[in-house]
């Protein structure tokens, strides 16, 4: 199905997208499991969203709403169809089967035996009736271990994998980071791992099961700290701002703004110096290369107080970047997504009501975007089954059965 968009907008597809043409079976409710969904669809997958009767919870995640679905559910699930079923009963399980004839990739984030329970699990049915099928499970822990089967949040796991630690500085202890990192992380190793199996499928013409985890995932993304501590012994403790490895790496406060410098070598060091004005900085042995700057963190960091406490943020950090030395104003969101350089790299997209982040992977000859605005609540279940095959006696049973299902059980 091309869905290449004509309508005006920005951030929009311009082409068929890098993975038309594969089909995905979404089972998937909350962040991480539709945020890896999204990416897949923003470049061209049909994506078939399967709710329960109840909908995705996200739904109910606000204010803000638009016509009854809040902003978080909105955030991630452009450019797919929503299909109410419920798969708890019979004839919903057979249902998912037969739109999983002819599909590429099924991913969901059941409590691991869930789709087991259902007679649906991957190695006992699954893998046997679809061989080309790319399972991807995404889960808190997994199904076995210590933890195995036990369910999985975002804040929880920044918890429990040193994430939250890590955060904060000394006075706040560890805390929670604003974004939810360990969902987001997950659903971008787990779009990662199906392109990985759809590679590996074109040589062995056979599909596989993943096993993503919440848990894995955030533990990957604790780097520095783990490298650190696996060298030197020590624990990380959470330092605010400052980076533990590199100085001067931090957020100083200006005129009109903050600004963060993040100089990582000797080099980078020695233009700050001159363009702020204190060149001798740069020849203080007390600052001779990162080493010594790390030792003497604190004086260095009054020194830069003083030097940008009289400048205009936004000039000083321009003439910084600009110059050789990485930095920028710390802006708001409503001031970072209506700068100049958001609207260039069109990371900001609208369509018709719909406004959202635009993709970030950007293609020359088939360059993904927004296609449809997200989807109502069971918005295209007649029209996904008809197209699966299913005669209208067929809806018609299975809407008088309640399997499926038009409006939200509950809301």
């Amino acid at each position: 199905m091309d869905q290449t968009t004509t309508s005006a907008g920005s951030g929009l597809a311009r082409s068929a997208g890098a993975l038309a043409g594969l089909k995905v079976i979404d089972l998937t409710r909350v962040l991480g499991g539709p945020y890896c969904t999204m990416i897949l669809s923003d470049h061209g997958a049909e994506v078939i969203k399967i709710e329960p009767p109840q909908g995705d919870e996200t739904r109910d995640w606000g204010p803000p709403f638009h016509e009854g679905d809040a902003s978080y559910f909105l955030g991630v699930n452009r450019n797919k169809r929503s299909l109410g079923l419920d798969i708890g009963k019979r004839a919903g399980q057979e249902a998912l089967l037969r739109l999983l004839d002819g599909a590429d990739v099924l991913v969901e984030n059941f409590k691991p035996g869930a789709m087991e329970k259902w007679g649906l699990g991957y190695h006992a049915v699954l893998a046997e009736r679809f061989p080309r099928l790319i399972h991807c499970r995404v889960s808190g822990f997994g199904g076995e271990g210590p933890l195995g089967g036990l369910p999985g949040y975002d804040a929880i796991l920044q918890a429990m994998t040193g994430l939250m630690s890590a955060n904060g500085d000394p006075t706040t202890g560890p805390m929670r980071m604003g974004t939810a990192i360990v969902d987001m992380g997950t659903g971008l190793y787990s779009a990662v791992g199906i392109l990985m199996a759809l590679r590996e499928r074109e040589m062995s013409g056979r599909g596989q099961y993943l096993d993503m985890t919440l848990y894995d995932c955030g533990m990957s993304l604790l780097h520095p700290q783990a490298a650190n501590f696996f060298l030197n012994g020590k624990r990380p403790m959470p330092t605010g701002n400052p980076h533990p490895n590199l100085v001067p790496y931090d957020k100083f406060k200006t005129r009109t703004c903050e600004i963060f410098i993040a100089s990582g070598n000797n080099g980078q060091f020695r233009k700050l110096c001159a363009i702020i004005g204190r060149p001798e900085m740069a020849d203080d042995p007390r600052y001779a290369d990162n080493g010594q700057r790390n030792i003497n963190r604190v004086a260095l960091g009054a020194a830069l107080t003083e030097a940008f406490a009289a400048c205009d943020g936004e000039e000083i950090a321009m003439a910084l970047i600009k110059g050789g030395v990485p930095a920028g104003p710390v802006l708001p969101v409503d001031q970072s997504t209506a700068a100049a350089h958001t609207a260039h790299r069109e990371m900001v997209t609208e369509l018709d009501w719909y406004k959202g982040l635009g993709t970030p992977i950007k293609m020359s000859r088939t360059p993904g975007g927004t296609r449809r605005v997200p989807p109502r609540f069971g918005e295209h279940g007649a029209e996904i089954l008809r197209e699966h095959g299913f005669s209208q006696a067929e809806i018609d049973g299975l809407l008088a059965e309640d399997v499926l299902v038009t409006k939200r059980r509950g809301a």
